[in-house]
């Protein structure tokens, strides 16, 4: 998942993230910690 939205702008890709992240969440408050760190070569 992370290579196919590799190529948008960074904000665009936060917003994706989140969508996904949110969907398997579900209406759980917190399932675990979780951490994303991007960078640009």
């Amino acid at each position: 998942m992370l290579l196919e939205i590799a190529e948008i702008p960074a904000s665009k890709q936060k917003k994706h993230l989140e969508k996904i992240f949110n969907n398997w969440k579900g209406n759980l408050d917190q399932v675990d910690d979780v951490t994303v760190l991007g960078t640009r070569f």
